[in-house]
């Protein structure tokens, strides 16, 4: 069962205030303090359209729970309802994923998943359209040679997250890591302000990894680079239909499956530029809960 966003206010209310609240582990009435924490009846989540919320729905068959409800949101209403729950180390279960900044700023752990719903540990693969490769030969050469590691999206998503412009983060990460850049644009020459569009999604993650290689490319190569921030489902089929020249933001294989296997044969796969990321349902360690089963 999913709630709307415009329910979310009510939902946490709920979860925080009244005599049904949970117990704060520095209440006198606590007890044992986490293991007298009550269990969430929902789980926060984001926009509909993401393949977390798809595999989460899928959990919540699994697993059988079927006294909690699913409820749709964003990433920025998820990391607000996560802040108020910790701030008040209250229980709270997120859909969440790895690189992110919360996992920095706050000390979480993932659910284990034993019936591999989530699946393992993700990639996040670079996307470009059939075409792109004879028509613009030096901008897909930098994507297909763009590849980093979990800590350097992650430095980007916290500087952002702290305030930072996300332009003027991308650009003070390109200047601090010269070395890894000039790889990404060997044997690529620099063209006279050719016109290219990147979509990408409205996460974190992808706000971090789009604005460095829009700013490599202008930067390095001179191309006039138009940033499309839209919903995982156009963004798929603005590349597979040509009104996309790339992204650096598909998630495989398990967030977006779906999106892949419909687009697969119209679109153009430059393979991995990140390794190591991770979905699931994540809760504050101070939780006394470690797997998704628990939550019956």
């Amino acid at each position: 069962m999913k709630l709307s966003l415009v329910e979310l206010t009510a939902a946490l209310a709920a979860c925080g205030g009244g005599t049904s609240s949970p117990a704060s582990p520095n209440d006198g009435n606590s007890g044992t303090g986490a293991k007298q924490l009550e269990m969430p009846k929902e789980i926060v989540g984001i926009d509909p359209g993401a393949g977390i919320m798809q595999a989460t729905e899928k959990a919540i068959e699994e697993y059988g729970l079927t006294n909690i409800k699913l409820i749709e949101g964003s990433g920025a209403a998820m990391t607000a309802a996560l802040d108020k729950a910790i701030s008040k180390q209250q229980p709270i279960i997120i859909t969440g994923w790895t690189p992110h900044w919360k996992f920095a700023k706050y000390d979480l752990k993932y659910l284990e998943d034993p019936k591999n719903v989530y699946g393992g540990n993700e990639q996040i693969h670079t996307i470009a359209r059939i075409g792109l490769k004879e028509e613009q030969p030096d901008a897909y050469k930098m994507l297909d040679q763009f590849e980093w590691e979990p800590a350097d999206m992650e430095s980007i998503m916290v500087a952002i997250q702290e305030g930072a412009d996300p332009k003027e983060a991308a650009k003070q990460w390109v200047e601090e890591h010269a070395d890894k850049v000039d790889k990404w644009i060997e044997g690529a020459n620099p063209v006279n302000g050719t016109k290219l569009k990147l979509g990408y999604v409205a996460w974190d993650s992808e706000i971090a990894s789009t604005n460095v290689v829009a700013y490599v490319l202008e930067n390095k190569l001179q191309y006039k680079v138009e940033m499309l921030q839209v919903e995982a489902g156009p963004m798929w089929t603005g590349v597979a239909n040509g009104d996309v020249d790339a992204i650096v933001a598909a998630w495989l294989p398990t967030t977006h499956k779906d999106y892949y296997d419909k687009f697969k044969d119209q679109i153009d796969d430059l393979g991995v530029n990140l390794n190591g990321t991770k979905i699931g349902l994540v809760v504050p360690s101070y939780m006394d809960i470690s797997s998704i089963e628990e939550l019956k």
